[in-house]
């Protein structure tokens, strides 16, 4: 066997001459280098709900998506904890559940002093990134957990809240979710002042979720660049909570980002109608313990009563980044995987494979300064801007009133 396998080593060696051989090395090595030393931002992040129990972030664990070890295998840097509470859970009830998750994150980042950062501005994640720590943000996933009281809306951007995602997958009292019947025809007076508030605060306006009409009334409301926190392209994916080519032109030119999300319904055609078929079906078994929100559990009980989804390559997701890049522009793509809160591709298990995105963005022809837009810079970029729209409105307002 030694002998056989000798010789099939001698016959490589004698086709690949160590010129051409070793470019497909240099290949991986430069993407290696490029992705480890760049900003790695992922913008939606469910695991937030794990830290409510006794699971151990700092463990490295065989199932879910994302835990300490992994992030750094995935040199994933940079990321946003969803606060999420199911949107049929209102007032002082989804408050109250907000904060606990809010005040989970902080305990977390309290017990990893050296690890981990808490970030609520971008010189904050440059920091953290000059310490070696990964940079934690806080993104709230559903407008329902204000409940409906701009009060509360401050007290959460005090406590770190970057994002507002407007809706979750019904509606509010003053907004329209692409999830759910329309009710309001968009935003209501109310859901402007939303919009107003957040610019103000200095939180990020995020249209992920919302329906369509509700995303152009945020369009022509918001006086700061808006974000997608976590959608793909409905061009290549046809579901309504992926963005069409419109409005990725209309975020791009207001100067915002959209974060590509991996989840497989959002990245093939295929895997969508299947979940169009499987959705009432989740809800049913979600809706029994929503606090574990126990996805995979939920999808084994689907697959055994309607069968497996179909295959979805991790490659996908390169083809939603290329198209959002052709139709929005480089400086207006990101990452928003859904990590821990959805179905990853076939190659995207978890955080830990993040590293594929950055040599498959390099072997489609993109430079590493396109890359490194692409992985965190550009999310960046937005946050600056945000912050400088609400310093500007708070000047204005200054200067009017004289005080």
């Amino acid at each position: 066997m030694h002998r056989i396998l000798s010789g099939f080593v001698w016959l490589i060696i004698l086709r690949c001459p160590p010129g051409e051989a070793q470019p497909a090395t240099d290949a991986a090595a430069r993407a290696r280098e490029l992705h480890f030393s760049s900003l790695v931002l992922d913008t939606h992040v469910d695991t937030t709900s794990k830290l409510l129990s006794t699971w151990s972030f700092v463990e490295e664990h065989a199932s879910g998506h994302v835990d300490l070890p992994r992030l750094k295998k995935g040199g994933l840097n940079a990321l946003f904890f969803s606060i999420y509470v199911p949107g049929t859970v209102t007032g002082p009830e989804a408050v109250t559940k907000a904060l606990e998750r809010i005040a989970a994150v902080h305990k977390l980042i309290e017990d990893l002093p050296g690890e981990m950062a808490l970030c609520m501005r971008t010189s904050e994640v440059r920091a953290a990134r000059r310490q070696g720590k990964i940079a934690a943000l806080i993104g709230m996933e559903g407008g329902h957990m204000i409940s409906n009281s701009l009060p509360i809306l401050r007290d959460y951007a005090l406590l770190g809240v970057r994002y507002l995602t407007l809706t979750h997958s019904v509606n509010t009292d003053w907004a329209d979710s692409s999830g759910d019947r329309p009710r309001h025809n968009g935003l209501t007076d109310f859901g402007r002042d939303v919009v107003r508030e957040l610019n103000r605060l200095g939180v990020m306006v995020d249209v992920s979720h919302v329906s369509d009409k509700t995303f152009w009334d945020v369009l022509e409301v918001s006086r700061a660049p808006v974000i997608a926190s976590h959608s793909s392209c409905r061009a290549l994916a046809d579901n309504p909570r992926n963005m069409t080519d419109a409005m990725m032109r209309a975020v791009a030119e207001k100067g915002g980002v959209v974060q590509i999300n991996f989840h497989r319904g959002f990245l093939d055609n295929a895997a969508s109608e299947y979940e169009r078929r499987a959705g009432p079906m989740l809800r049913e078994l979600l809706s029994r313990e929503p606090e574990t929100r126990d996805y995979q559990a939920a999808f084994q009980e689907i697959r055994r009563r309607i069968g497996s989804p179909p295959a979805v390559s991790w490659e996908r997701i390169i083809d939603h980044i290329d198209h959002a890049v052709k139709v929005a522009g480089i400086d207006h793509v990101g990452l928003g995987s859904d990590f821990d809160g959805a179905q990853m591709p076939e190659g995207m298990g978890d955080c830990a494979q993040l590293p594929r995105i950055t040599e498959a963005l390099l072997g489609k022809g993109y430079s590493d300064s396109d890359v490194r837009r692409i992985l965190g810079e550009n999310t960046l970029r937005l946050m600056t801007e945000v912050e400088q729209t609400a310093m500007r409105l708070r000047d204005q307002k200054s200067a009017a009133t004289g005080k």
